[in-house]
This record gives C-alpha cells, structure tokens and sequence, in this order.
C-alpha cells in the first residue's frame, strides 16, 4: 500500500487503484496513460477505505469482487468512502458483466462500470471521462442500469420522434447504451462516417450537446 506525500505537486489525474491482485495493479499501472498518475494502492477493503481518505484521489479504479471488511466488495468501500463521493469518483471493475454486480455498485456510489477485458487506452478514456463527470459503461451494460433505475414511461411528443428517421433513431439507440461509434458502424453495416453523420443530425434536431445527453434524453423516454 502506497500513497502520495501529502502536500506534494501531482499532475494530471490522480486515481487510486483497489485490487487484491498485486499483478494486476501493476499491469494496470503500467497500462494507463501518463497523464493519469497512480496516487496509491490498496488490497482489502480496509486499506483501500485508509488509503482513499489519506490521499482523496479524483478517481478511484474499484475492483468490484474485493476480500475483506464485514461482508467484503466494492461496495463496502464505497459505504465506507461516503464523505467523498461528492469530490472523488468511483470506477467500477469486474471480471463480471452480470446484471445484479452492475446494478449494485452503481447504487452504493460507484459512477462507472467497465470489465477488466478492455483496454489501457480505452480504461484511461473511461478514467478521464468519469474524472470529468460522466457517467460511462462497457458496451452493453449501461442497458442494465437504465433497466434497473429508468422510470415509469414518459410523454414523449410525437414531434421529438417525428423529427428522427428511422435510421437516426437506430443509431441514437446504440449510442445511449453505451456503443462507440465503430461498434454501431458493425453493427448496422455502415461507415464510421456514416454514423458520425447520423449521431450530428439527432444532436441538432433534438437539440442536445454530447452523446452523454442522447443516454440521459433515451433513458428518460425509455427508449432503450
């Protein structure tokens, strides 16, 4: 368990890595991009709650299956990391892409979710996003959350829908769960290009700023 001198200058983002895997630690380490500075580390619930205090990390990497503390998990070191939760952002990792450890993370505190199957690069771009607020998902899990948190159906105005063509209302729902713009290109058999142009066409008919908003605005209709 390690941590950075209080008082001394750290650039970029600082992230706190909780795994009991000390291999996996320093493969993540090794993986995340130079802008992201590894704070300090923990194995157990208990170091992971002292280490997080002590260095007050803007994000902290989760391993969702955690030994230790009284029922063990991500989850108790998110109920022992309250106090924080509004300054420090918590990233979820699982082996797991189950329904029930999704959803239950993501109640304790946790603003992300991502399987250890990914990328360094794509692991830093998730860090970065949630140091930034988002809230972001692996491909395909963002549909249990909404599953599991949406609301009773909401009045959609014909016109809002109206103003999608079929293809544009396709593409805004692979976005909102969580697609990156080559796996919508995949899966609907076209350009990258292609899609860049239909996710630009929904943002400005439904006047909306960001492919975050386009989940918020779905998820809201229960469109997904």
């Amino acid at each position: 368990m390690n941590h950075a001198e209080a008082g001394s200058p750290v650039p970029g983002i600082r992230v706190v890595i909780v795994d009991d895997h000390a291999i996996f630690r320093s493969g993540l380490k090794s993986d995340l991009d130079p802008s992201i500075v590894v704070a300090g580390e923990a194995g157990t619930v208990e170091e992971a709650i002292a280490v997080i205090a002590a260095v007050r990390p803007d994000v902290v990497l989760l391993d969702v299956h955690l030994p230790g503390g009284l029922g063990g998990g991500g989850r108790e070191v998110l109920a022992g990391s309250v106090p924080l939760l509004g300054s420090t952002r918590f990233l979820a990792l699982s082996v797991s892409d189950a329904a029930e450890d999704v959803v239950s993370v993501i109640r304790a505190g946790a603003r992300g979710y991502v399987t250890k199957t990914i990328s360094g690069a794509e692991i830093s771009s998730a860090v970065r996003r949630v140091a930034g607020g988002d809230a972001v998902f692996s491909p395909r899990l963002a549909g249990f959350v909404l599953d599991a948190f949406g609301t009773a159906p909401a009045d959609i105005a014909d016109d809002e829908l109206d103003r999608l063509s079929a293809r544009e209302l396709e593409v805004m729902r692979l976005i909102a769960r969580g697609y990156s713009y080559k796996e919508v290109a995949k899966e609907l058999f076209i350009s990258i290009k292609t899609v860049e142009t239909h996710v630009s066409a929904v943002l400005r008919k439904l006047q909306l700023s960001s492919r975050h908003e386009i989940t918020r605005w779905a998820a809201e209709r229960r469109l997904l």
